[in-house]
C-alpha cells in the first residue's frame, strides 16, 4: 500500500502500509522522542506497576492480572472504555506480574499458566513494546486489544459502527439510516497492506504497529479484525490468530512486538514498521521464546522468470512454526526475506493472490540462504491457457468482478451494491464488470452467460472452468448449457467453516473447477447464443446471503 486510505487529518482515521514509509518518517521524529527522559523509571501505587518513559507518556499494569488500565499521553488517559481495560483476549485472569529495569529499558512481565506476555518501555519514547507467548492451546489467546475512551477520537469508517444502530446480521454486522453498513470486521486491509492501524485527531495519534505475524497464520493476504469503533468507545487490535475465514492451523510462540505507539498527530515512525524495527536493546531480558537477529537466516531469490508482467508477485515461506513473505521486484523478480527462524519452508510464489509455484527451502541461523531464478511452469498459470473466451483473469481474487472491491468493507446487502443478478454477454465488453464477484444459492444462482461459437468450436468438446477464491457451506458451482447438459454436482473443496462472504474477506482456498462439456451440448447454429447457466450447489447455509456461497477468480471456456 503507497498511502493512506483513511481521511489523514481532521477527527478521522489515517492508515497507512509500512511501503509508505519514507514519506511519513517526518511526521513523528525518529522515535516520538522529547527532552525529558530524567523522569523515567517506575513505581508501585499498591495496585498497578507505573512507567514513566520519560517522554509524555505513563502507562499502569494492573499486578493482579497484567491488564493495561492506565495509558495516559500528554496528560489525557485514552484507556478503558465500559469499565475495560486493555489486555490479551478479553483478560488473562490471576497471573504472575514481575517488573524490572535495565539501563534504559523497564520490562513488566506477566505470567498466567503457559502463557507469557510482556510490556517494554524505553527511555524517552511515547511507545510500549509487547511480545505475547502462546505455547499451547491451554490459553485462548489470539489478540491484544487497547480499549480506548469514546470520544477521543471519531470516525466513519468501515469498521466503525458508532452510526448504524441496526443490527442486520450475527449481532456484530449493522446498518445506518441511509443503507450503508458497518462492522469491526470490514477492516478493507490485508495484511502486507498495512504496518499501522489506528486514529488521529491532527494533534494527538494513538496506533498499533504489527508485528511481523511470523506466528500468526492466514498468509500476506489475509484479511484480519484490525479496530473497531462504537458509542462505548474504541479499540485497536493486534490479532495473534484469527478464525474467520482462516485457511491455517494456529501457530505456537513468540508474537512480537507489536508496539502501541502514541504521537502528535502524524504516522508512527518508519523504524518502528515491520521488517524495520531492530530490537538487539530486548536480546538480554530474558524473553520467553525471542530469537535475536543473529538467530534467524534470510532467503533471497535471484529472480523469478515465466511471470505475467502485468501483476504483482509475492513470495511466501510457510511451515507449522512460522510464515514470511516478500514483495519479488516488478523488472526481474528478485526478493529477499529476512529475519526468518531456521527451518525448512514451503516457498510459495503467488501472482497476485493465486499460487503459481511451491518449493522448498532450508534456512539457517546468521546465514543467507540464496535461490537461482525461480521457473514458474506456464501450465502453473491458468491464465496461459488458450479459451475461446475469458470473464475475468486469473489471479486468484474476484477483483473487477462487480461488487468486488465494496466486498472488502461491507455487507452484501449494502445500499452501495450493484443488483447481484443480471446476465452478462460475452463479446459486450462488460462481461467482468456485469458478472458478480460472489454467487449464492438463495441470492443469484442460475445467472446466464450467453456466448457464440464457430462452426467448428461447436463441433469439439471444451473445458469449462471456473476458478473459486472461498466458499460458504460449502457452496459450489454445478452447470447447465443450452438446458441440454447438465454438470455432475462436484465435491466441494477444503475451504474455511466460518463465514467469509458477509465478512469481507474472499481470501480462502484457490480452486479451479472444470468441467468436460460435449460437442453434442453446443447450439450447431453460429448465429444463435449458447447458454451458460452457473448455480449454486449445497444442502448447508441457509437463506439469502447466508445461504451457500462462493467468491469467484475467473471463468472461461478452453479453446
Amino acid at each position: 500500500m503507497s498511502g493512506s486510505t483513511g481521511r489523514p487529518l481532521g477527527r478521522r482515521t489515517f492508515v497507512l502500509g509500512s511501503a509508505a514509509a519514507a514519506g511519513t518518517a517526518a511526521l513523528a521524529g525518529p522515535l516520538a522522542t522529547t527532552a525529558s527522559a530524567a523522569s523515567f523509571g517506575w513505581s508501585d501505587d499498591g495496585s498497578n506497576y507505573v512507567v514513566d518513559t520519560g517522554a509524555s507518556l505513563v502507562f499502569k499494569v494492573s499486578k493482579t492480572n497484567g491488564d493495561l488500565t492506565s495509558l495516559v499521553y500528554k496528560g489525557t488517559e485514552y484507556q478503558g472504555y465500559g469499565g475495560k481495560n486493555s489486555h490479551v483476549e478479553s483478560g488473562l485472569g490471576t497471573s504472575t506480574v514481575t517488573i524490572a529495569q535495565s539501563g534504559s529499558t523497564i520490562l513488566v512481565s506477566v505470567a498466567y499458566g503457559t502463557l507469557k506476555h510482556y510490556y517494554a518501555a524505553r527511555s524517552g519514547e511515547n511507545n510500549v513494546y509487547l511480545w505475547t507467548n502462546k505455547a499451547d492451546s491451554s490459553v485462548s489467546a489470539t489478540r491484544y486489544i487497547v480499549r480506548v475512551k469514546a470520544g477521543l477520537f471519531l470516525n466513519d469508517e468501515p469498521d466503525s459502527y458508532t452510526y448504524a444502530p441496526t443490527v442486520i446480521e450475527s449481532a456484530d454486522v449493522f446498518e445506518k439510516s441511509d443503507g450503508q453498513t458497518r462492522a469491526k470486521h470490514y477492516s478493507k486491509l490485508r495484511v502486507m497492506d498495512y504496518g499501522y492501524i489506528g486514529w488521529t485527531t491532527g494533534s494527538v495519534g494513538l496506533w498499533i504497529v504489527r508485528s511481523n505475524h511470523e506466528k500468526a497464520s492466514g498468509g500476506p493476504f489475509y484479511r484480519s479484525l484490525l479496530r473497531h469503533q462504537s458509542a462505548d468507545g474504541g479499540g485497536l487490535y493486534e490479532i495473534l490468530y484469527y478464525g474467520e475465514n482462516q485457511t491455517e492451523a494456529e501457530r505456537y510462540g513468540l508474537q512480537g512486538p507489536y508496539v502501541i505507539a502514541l504521537t502528535d498527530g502524524g504516522a508512527p515512525s518508519s523504524s518502528l514498521y515491520p521488517g524495520t524495527l531492530t530490537t538487539s536493546w530486548a536480546d538480554s531480558l530474558g524473553i520467553s521464546g525471542y530469537v535475536a537477529a543473529s538467530g534467524r537466516g534470510r532467503v533471497a531469490g535471484v529472480g523469478i522468470s515465466g511471470r505475467d508482467t502485468a501483476y504483482a508477485y509475492t513470495v511466501g515461506l510457510a511451515n507449522s512454526a512460522a510464515q514470511y513473505w516478500g514483495s519479488a521486484r516488478s523488472s526481474d523478480g528478485y526478493f529477499s526475506i529476512a529475519g526468518v527462524l531456521p527451518g525448512t519452508y514451503t516457498l510459495t510464489v503467488f501472482k497476485g493472490e493465486l499460487a503459481v509455484y511451491a518449493g522448498s527451502v532450508s534456512v539457517s541461523a546468521g546465514a543467507t540462504t540464496t535461490l537461482n531464478t525461480i521457473a514458474v511452469p506456464s501450465s502453473n498459470d491458468p491464465g496461459n491457457a488458450s479459451a475461446i473466451w475469458r470473464i475475468n483473469n486469473w489471479d486468484g481474487t474476484p477483483g473487477g468482478f462487480k461488487n468486488a472491491d465494496l466486498m472488502t468493507y461491507a455487507h452484501p446487502s449494502d445500499v452501495r451494491a450493484a443488483s447481484w443478478t443480471g446476465n452478462v454477454v460475452i463479446g459486450s465488453g462488460t462481461e467482468t464488470s456485469a458478472f458478480p464477484c460472489y454467487l449464492w444459492k438463495d441470492v443469484n444462482s442460475g445467472i446466464i452467460v450467453y456466448f457464440k461459437l464457430t462452426a467448428a468450436q461447436a463441433a469439439a468438446a471444451h473445458t469449462l472452468r471456473i476458478g473459486v477464491t472461498t466458499a460458504y457451506a460449502n457452496g459450489r458451482p454445478q452447470v447447465v448449457v443450452n438446458d441440454t447438459w447438465t454438470s455432475a454436482v462436484p465435491s466441494p473443496p477444503t475451504q474455511p467453516s466460518t463465514r467469509s462472504l458477509t465478512v469481507g474477506s474472499y481470501r480462502g482456498n484457490n480452486y479451479t473447477f472444470t468441467y468436460s462439456v460435449p460437442a453434442s451440448a453446443w447450439l450447431t447454429d453460429t448465429s444463435a447464443y449458447n447458454t451458460l447457466k452457473i448455480y449454486v450447489a449445497s444442502g448447508s447455509g441457509t437463506t439469502s446471503f447466508l445461504s451457500a456461497g462462493t467468491s469467484i477468480d475467473a471463468i472461461d471456456l478452453l479453446a
